[in-house]
């Protein structure tokens, strides 16, 4: 506790405040573009860092971290067109809430949500970084092949009207996902001989073709049959009722997502699914589930930002980045001679615990900040469509291109537009393909490396109590809708 104090007695001066506050702003308005996520923009603020000492330039970028994450939020909520991975799942009832009228109070419940998860998972990480980085290291192929299926098993039963939709859904992106280069023969797959497609296509290039191309192509498609009509802004605070929908997802969300964060394989796509499949389950108003219900934006949002509060665990006390952000900030460390790991706490306690104290401190900021603009950000809801979707798709080619610099990603990013045109037409979920494009290669090389420290056998993906456990919640997950399917008929 007293160095967490002398942590804040740093992050509170007056030059940090600022860097702080400079960060989240730059991180909220760069995640809110398409494609450009938090660590596209804390890669492209590193240069800036150079002239800044280590402590204020960390500063800087956990406030861009979690400032990225949020408007990525922000715009998945309002344009159904996600910023980064971590807010897919925020487009699923952001989304409709923002076009009955209620994009404010889905931005506040976004924001609160983000408050409440980066502060419970700062918290955590304060109190259980060595214990929760001591389990991390114990897992092995197996376990994190095991987390994997759960997270397909939880989005492809939770998600449409058809597990059979969901499932070729998910199909579909573990299609997409193989394209490029086995990891371990070097062999090509679906590449057509196509060098362009040989390093595989980047999730955000899938993210955003899906969803903001596709759902350009669908309005577009449909405009003349469904003219536009103006959408309310909406009152811009919660009322008693979205609180007291709100209030048990936002503390669930931090519990789901610290974990995961935390693991080497972790990040906050997998429990951002996993809270919303939880919360569906737990919630009341199921039937609200995909139609704006106000617990689908909470859970993910307060999940996503403990996550990354978990990710920090990883990359300070084992040096292991587990996220693209915790890779550039890794980087970052080494630019200035730090090496992150268990000796770090002693040897740069002062960095480390202003980092800590600053991620209070941003948290904090990212409310005050955003909170009251949450009305102002669903007036862009009122733009005429046209001009909306043409800023869209303009924003979703810059993207696209900055990932790479290629002008093939344009061509494959219409592309996948045209399969999220078509999966819009025939009832097909956008979020299990997400899903398998995200962790079905990492899913694929778990397996393989469990089943060759088993020399082949299948009982190499079940050795361990901690993957046996998953897989019980898998199979209860699956069947417990068909056990009381058949109750119910009888």
């Amino acid at each position: 506790m007293d160095q967490l104090w002398d942590g804040f007695a740093t992050a509170l001066t007056p030059t940090h405040l600022l860097l702080a506050a400079v960060g989240v702003i730059l991180g909220t308005a760069i995640g809110v573009l398409p494609g450009i996520g938090p660590a596209m923009a804390v890669a492209l603020l590193l240069p800036v860092t150079y002239g800044l000492e280590p402590t204020g330039a960390f500063i800087m970028f956990a406030g861009i971290y979690y400032g990225g994450m949020f408007g990525g939020s922000t715009t998945s909520i309002l344009l159904n067109t996600p910023g980064e991975s971590a807010a897919v799942v925020a487009a699923i009832d952001g989304n409709p809430m923002a076009r009955s009228g209620r994009g404010a109070q889905a931005l506040a419940a976004a924001a609160i949500g983000h408050f409440v998860g980066g502060m419970v998972g700062t918290t955590l990480l304060v109190v259980l970084a060595p214990t929760v980085a001591g389990l991390a290291v114990g897992l092995g192929a197996p376990d994190f092949f095991a987390i994997m299926v759960l997270a397909f098993a939880a989005v492809t039963t939770v998600l449409g009207d058809s597990r059979v939709r969901g499932v070729a859904s998910l199909l579909i992106g573990l299609t997409i996902g193989l394209i490029g280069l086995d990891e371990m023969t070097g062999q090509q797959r679906l590449t057509f001989g196509s060098l362009e497609l040989a390093d595989g296509i980047d999730v955000v290039i899938v993210a955003v073709g899906l969803f903001a191309v596709g759902e350009s192509l669908w309005v577009a498609a449909h405009l003349r049959r469904n003219p536009a009509r103006p959408i309310p802004v909406g009152t811009p605070w919660l009322g008693r009722a979205d609180l007291r929908r709100a209030w048990k997802p936002w503390l669930r969300g931090p519990l789901i997502g610290f974990p995961f964060g935390a693991l080497p394989a972790g990040g906050a796509e997998i429990p951002t699914f996993l809270s919303y499949a939880t919360e569906k389950r737990l919630s009341k108003h199921r039937d609200e589930f995909g139609k704006g219900a106000i617990e689908g934006v909470a859970g993910p949002e307060a999940t996503a930002s403990a996550s990354a509060a978990g990710t920090l665990v990883s990359m300070l006390t084992l040096g292991l980045p587990t996220t693209a952000v915790a890779a550039v900030m890794l980087a970052a460390f080494q630019q200035y001679g730090i090496q992150p790991g268990p000796l770090l706490f002693e040897r740069e306690s002062t960095l480390v615990w202003g980092l800590i104290a600053s991620l209070f401190v941003g948290t904090v900021l990212l409310l005050v900040l955003n909170l009251p603009l949450a009305p102002l950000w669903a007036r862009m809801l009122r733009i005429p469509r046209p001009y909306l979707y043409a800023g869209i798709l303009f924003f979703a080619m810059v993207g696209a291109y900055a990932v790479s610099g290629q002008a093939a990603d344009l061509l494959v990013l219409f592309a996948i537009g045209v399969i999220g045109l078509v999966m819009r037409r025939y009832g097909l979920p956008v979020l299990p393909a997400i899903l398998g494009v995200i962790l079905g290669p990492a899913a694929e090389l778990q397996m393989r490396r469990a089943l060759q420290l088993s020399d082949g056998a299948l009982t190499g993906l079940v050795n361990t109590t901690f993957s046996i456990t998953v897989y019980a919640v898998v199979a209860l997950l699956v069947l417990w809708p068909l056990v009381r399917k058949a109750r119910s008929r009888t």
